[in-house]
């Protein structure tokens, strides 16, 4: 597993790696990624924002005045990739996600997917 102390000295690798695995995985699960990503970075949260994030299909659905059936869609894939989505932060940080939050909006066409870390333990003896 990665450092994390070494991971926060270089938060903008850090922050494009996260931003280039939801969107891999966005893609994997649909078939296609946002036009725009964007990651912020916390000590203990982690969101990624993602823009330009509907399909052809979902865009003929919300023409057809079904924007509800698109966001049901939406949040029945969040929990399919639930586990994908929080791995990869795992992986990438080194920490522990205690919770994961995602919400879509249609318009704007906006997503966002944020993780809630595990506090960071102060190595023994370190009493600053």
């Amino acid at each position: 597993m990665p450092n994390p102390k070494a991971a926060r000295t270089s938060d903008g690798q850090l922050a494009t790696a996260i931003a280039s695995m939801v969107v891999q995985v966005l893609r994997q699960y649909t078939g296609r990624g946002p036009t725009r990503s964007r990651t912020y970075l916390n000590d203990e949260l982690i969101s990624v924002v993602l823009q330009g994030t509907l399909t052809q299909a979902e865009r003929a659905l919300i023409a057809d005045g079904k924007s509800e059936l698109v966001l049901s869609n939406r949040r029945a894939f969040q929990g399919i990739m639930r586990a994908d989505l929080i791995a990869g932060i795992e992986e990438l940080t080194g920490r522990t996600v205690i919770a994961f939050l995602s919400d879509n909006s249609i318009d704007p066409d906006v997503k966002v997917k944020s993780f809630l870390l595990a506090p960071l333990e102060e190595p023994a003896g370190d009493t600053s």
